[in-house]
């Protein structure tokens, strides 16, 4: 049955992929992805959302961007497979939080992004990627990996609109922190 996409809280974890020191400054539009990143770090910790956050063999590939605001208690799970999905640590947290869906966002969009949305659907998570928080080296590397994983059944999404679908109503505290955040 197809989902309609309809994003809960209680079941939802922010997953954000490889931003690391090393690939960065090769990656197409950085600093969207540094920008709106952040703010799906701090809209989820509003919204107690739990977020992990991956490197890719950190050795080689350096560290998270300083760029990125990681808060506290922010897991960082270091990995060597592309997918995050074949990570134990990645699949214990996402089993042991009771994670039906996932928002990612990240690098490189053709290789760790789309392994991760592909293998986390296969599995039964529903997938939202958040098209201005994910990148590649290329343009065209982004945009057939978004094409790609929407074939599959993923959402593609704006920062904008995954924080307001995560939220029902105007008026109120959290609302008013949303709306701070994208302007």
């Amino acid at each position: 049955m197809k989902t309609l996409g309809l994003i809960q809280t209680d079941s939802t974890a922010l997953l954000v992929i490889d931003i690391q020191e090393r690939l960065m400054p090769v990656v197409q539009d950085k600093e969207q992805v540094f920008l709106n990143t952040n703010r799906l770090i701090k809209a989820a910790q509003q919204l107690k959302i739990p977020t992990i956050i991956t490197e890719q063999y950190p050795n080689g590939l350096g560290h998270t961007c300083t760029e990125i605001e990681i808060s506290e208690p922010t897991q960082v799970i270091e990995k060597i497979c592309f997918s995050c999905i074949q990570s134990e640590q990645v699949m214990e947290t996402l089993k042991n939080k009771n994670i039906k869906s996932l928002i990612i966002c990240g690098v490189e969009a053709h290789i760790c992004v789309l392994k991760t949305a592909l293998e986390a659907m296969n599995i039964g998570i529903e997938v939202h990627i958040v098209a201005d928080a994910v990148s590649s080296r290329t343009k065209d590397n982004k945009n057939y990996a978004l094409e790609r994983m929407k074939q599959s059944g993923a959402f593609i999404v704006s920062t904008e609109m995954i924080l307001f679908q995560l939220i029902d109503k105007a008026g109120t505290d959290t609302f008013k922190f949303i709306s701070k955040l994208i302007k």
